[in-house]
């Protein structure tokens, strides 16, 4: 008889706590988003420059020194500190070597700019011999203020999804309670830079054929769209 009326309350204890778990509060689930697009303005750019021979003469060559102090003044006349210009291989400390091996050998060496303004970017080029630059490509871009952005816009997503909760609770009359859950979605994309020209990527020869025409650079934006999935209480 004891031991059914253990096993009696032991049952009853645990249907007990099993109703206690139950979650009865009324609820809604809704979701609220938030996008913004910004220009980047960290504009990360590579730089490969390569000696080259005048008018095929084996014997007459535009130096490799000649053509880095062009792009070193044009950096400084730009308003571009000389600390946002880096040398972006380590090959290209070693021409000098290369050449000692091969006296026809033609130095190129490779550079990391760092900028702000595409205008700048292309008044730099157009300061250096176009036969020079074996090409040029933007290697990454950024934007400054990117953290503080990501802040704002999950803090909107928020809001919207609390003011959707809010509106369609008190359409049936009822009032809109605490936030049970939040979910975050990180939707942010940031997308291949776009240029008008046919591509960043200038070779020497269309570059000299251009007349040492600056190419014409056209950024899509960074897009940022981040969504919450929120569970409120209906009191």
């Amino acid at each position: 008889m004891k031991k059914l009326v253990a096993l009696a309350f032991v049952a009853l204890f645990s249907m007990s706590a099993m109703a206690q778990q139950v979650d009865l509060r009324r609820k809604i689930n809704v979701s609220g988003s938030a996008e913004a697009e910004v220009t980047p303005d960290i504009i990360y750019i590579g730089i490969s420059l390569k000696e080259y021979l005048k008018d095929n003469n084996s014997k007459k060559r535009v130096d490799i020194t000649e053509l880095e102090n062009q792009l070193y003044n044009a950096v400084l006349k730009a308003g571009i500190s000389k600390e946002d210009l880096m040398i972006n291989n380590i090959s290209s400390f070693n021409y000098a070597t290369e050449k000692k091996k091969n006296p026809d050998f033609l130095a190129s060496k490779q550079y990391r700019l760092k900028v702000s303004d595409l205008n700048k970017w292309n008044e730099i080029i157009g300061a250096v011999d176009p036969k020079g630059v074996a090409y040029t490509n933007i290697e990454s871009y950024d934007y400054s203020k990117i953290e503080s952005l990501k802040k704002e816009l999950k803090i909107k997503a928020l809001q919207a999804a609390k003011a959707k909760a809010a509106y369609m609770v008190e359409a049936l009359g009822e009032k809109l309670g605490g936030v049970i859950d939040i979910q975050e979605i990180n939707n942010e994309a940031y997308p291949q830079p776009m240029y008008r020209a046919n591509a960043m990527m200038m070779k020497a020869e269309s570059a000299d054929a251009m007349g040492g025409a600056p190419v014409d650079l056209d950024f899509k934006k960074i897009k940022l769209n981040y969504q919450v999935n929120t569970v409120f209480e209906i009191k």
